[in-house]
């Protein structure tokens, strides 16, 4: 080969790996967008939910500026009690809420005069429901251990009576020490609901009477309706882990291509619905792919954007985007085919 051959030759090499580079690039930045876009709607949504449960936290307010006046009304109460928890039936009165007294309340005769005060929450809380398809209940929590969960559930077969709520996550989340703003608060990671839900994720508002943490409103949606109404809307692999690398949301074909534990009956929906699914096992970090491993160390802790395989068969690679207002990343996994 002559050397102006060898040149050429060199040169059209060196244009072809730079094109090659360049059409990487755009193919990346296109996969980028397409995670911006869809974590963009996941906001949208949140952000609209975040602004009808703060429209509930004033209603509810105003029902503590008003409790005097209220209480004096001597309004007449729908619900009886069978111990801790009112004895309505899930499904006969859908106007009803569960109520449940817990025997740790410090006083159980103001705990049911408390029940009084709120009992037009209960309206509030059927309106949003009608608003807000991916909620699966609204509630609340409140310091002299009075639960109020709508719509209503068999509470008597599934809550131990014997519970402090102030000591569950979505109650103390928002409690003083966690959240002196007393604003929304958002639970990143997934917990596995009292009330038979399956493990679920929830937004949080304080709310006060003066200076005193009176309850903690709440409205929790499941891993499930996630996956369905977000992630299963999209074309392509999906995860979504939290800032310690445990996965809170995924298709199930991205789980597994991670090489994460294998699913109960190879369906993410089923296991995350039951009790004995521990979301720690499902941690990038924890996956037997050594690789796996450092393309969550890329995205969690580099805060990199793309991680390319070399040693995983079946992956080609994989996109990130941080979630603007939670510590939720967005991560789409490529199949090597």
């Amino acid at each position: 080969m002559t050397y102006s051959k060898r040149i050429f030759f060199l040169l059209s090499v060196f244009a072809l790996f730079i094109s090659c580079k360049e059409s990487e690039q755009e193919n990346s930045a296109e996969d980028l967008a397409k995670i911006k876009s869809l974590i963009n709607r996941m906001e949208v949504g949140g952000g609209e939910l975040a602004s009808q449960i703060d429209s509930i936290a004033h209603f509810y307010q105003n029902i503590l500026d008003r409790k005097d006046s209220i209480m004096s009304l001597n309004l007449a109460n729908p619900y009886t009690y069978n111990g801790a928890f009112s004895e309505n039936i899930p499904g006969e009165d859908s106007a009803l809420s569960s109520i449940i007294i817990l025997n740790t309340t410090p006083d159980r005769i103001e705990a049911e005069q408390e029940v009084i005060l709120t009992n037009s929450l209960d309206s509030a809380f059927a309106a949003f429901m009608k608003k807000n398809p991916l909620a699966v209940q609204i509630y609340s929590n409140s310091a002299k251990q009075v639960s109020r969960v709508f719509p209503s559930y068999d509470s008597k077969n599934m809550v131990d009576p014997d519970i402090d709520v102030t000591t569950f996550n979505f109650y103390y989340e928002a409690d003083s020490a966690h959240n002196p703003n007393r604003g929304l608060v958002w639970i990143s990671d997934a917990y596995v609901d009292p009330a038979g839900k399956g493990w679920i994720l929830s937004i949080l508002h304080p709310i006060y009477d003066g200076d005193r943490l009176f309850a903690v409103l709440g409205v929790d949606y499941t891993i499930t309706k996630l996956i369905e109404n977000y992630l299963d809307s999209e074309d392509g692999e999906y995860v979504l882990v939290n800032q310690k690398g445990d996965i809170v949301a995924g298709k199930a074909d991205a789980i597994e291509g991670l090489s994460l534990p294998p699913l109960k009956n190879h369906v993410y929906r089923e296991t995350v619905q039951s009790d004995n699914f521990r979301i720690s096992e499902f941690n990038l970090f924890n996956s037997k792919s050594r690789e796996v491993r450092e393309m969550a160390q890329t995205f969690l802790f580099q805060k990199e954007n793309l991680f390319e395989f070399k040693l995983e068969p079946n992956l080609k690679k994989a996109v990130c985007m941080p979630f603007p207002s939670i510590d939720w990343y967005l991560i789409e996994v490529f199949p090597n085919y």
